[in-house]
């Protein structure tokens, strides 16, 4: 493997022009989520071993937290452009522009890191397709852990969930709490803060991953275990940029992403064990061992999302969840 490495750098390296700097081709590498996320320290093992693999021919600037202007569902159209080489995109927000997107999320169907990474076995070569279509070549994938509901009490209950100002990350989410009662609001992750502090929420729906990287305990003190769904983002980059590569530089690419998809969903397996931690250490309550009542009313309240779904994406739809059933 060293070999192979100390190969592919020399190539990089000799493919420039006489007197030019290692690093020829530099990315600008969008991320809305947080330094510390879980799909930030994927981004990092990317460019590190992508680095390592071209000798530094290829050099990647990260831009975590939206800080380079662009939410999740703008970076799609963001990178088909240009504006943007490459991305690391939550796609939820982006079942507009097609339904695959919407996979996921679907309540209560994938709820642990082996059945989430089978469904995207599963669905790969249709987003491969879609990426395609929109310009774009899909590198990796990798997952939240489950979600759960972070608020001010206990949301355990029918009482607890009815009328709650909740945020949700996608359409799924709000049409199953709306379904279940509560309040939902769809918002990106760069306003929920900013929503929490000024009461324009009162609950999350995302992962303990998520509310400990935003240190959501600063406004809220329970997170509610209820395992709804393990959603997924996805790298991606612009088809000219990737076409513009040499052989070996893609090559170089593609082992790199191969690293960091195998990193996180290693990770991920025991990324919830230390996020409670973390949250219970910063005197957050986390609830678990939620009533088998109330989880079964979250997942009927889900038969409307998971319905809708199936009647957007037809006979594919329903082929991936038998594929993933049997």
């Amino acid at each position: 493997m060293n070999g192979f490495r100390k190969v592919l750098a020399g190539l990089a390296l000799a493919a420039l022009p006489f007197g030019a700097s290692a690093a020829e081709i530099k990315w600008d590498m969008a991320n809305e989520y947080n330094d510390t996320s879980i799909h930030a320290e994927g981004d990092r093992v990317f460019s590190t071993k992508l680095s390592e693999l071209t000798g530094g021919a290829i050099e990647i600037t990260h831009h975590f937290g939206g800080s380079i202007g662009f939410k999740s569902k703008d970076q799609l159209d963001a990178v088909a452009d240009g504006a943007l080489p490459i991305a690391n995109t939550y796609v939820g927000p982006l079942g507009g522009i097609d339904p695959m997107f919407l996979l996921p999320s679907l309540p209560f169907l994938a709820k642990t890191p082996s059945e989430a990474r089978k469904l995207m076995e599963i669905a790969r070569a249709d987003y491969e397709a879609i990426f395609a279509d929109n310009n774009q070549k899909l590198l990796w994938a990798s997952p939240w852990p489950p979600s759960g509901i972070w608020a001010k009490k206990p949301v355990d209950s029918d009482t607890a969930i009815s009328n709650l100002k909740i945020r949700t990350y996608d359409a799924n989410g709000t049409i199953t709490l709306q379904q279940a009662g509560a309040a939902p609001i769809q918002l990106s992750w760069a306003d929920v803060v900013p929503q929490l502090s000024t009461g324009g929420i009162e609950a999350v729906l995302t992962s303990a991953e998520g509310g400990t990287n935003a240190k959501f305990w600063e406004h809220l003190s329970h997170f509610t275990e209820v395992n709804y769904a393990m959603p997924l983002n996805m790298a991606h980059i612009n088809l000219d940029t990737w076409e513009g590569l040499s052989s070996d530089q893609q090559a170089a690419v593609l082992e790199a992403a191969k690293a960091a998809e195998d990193y996180v969903w290693q990770t991920v397996e025991t990324r919830t064990a230390d996020n409670y931690a973390a949250m219970k250490d910063a005197g957050m309550t986390v609830v678990t061992g939620v009533g088998n009542d109330y989880l079964a009313a979250l997942n009927a309240a889900g038969a409307k999302a998971r319905d809708e779904w199936l009647a957007k994406t037809g006979d594919k739809g329903s082929a991936i969840l038998e594929a993933f059933n049997n």
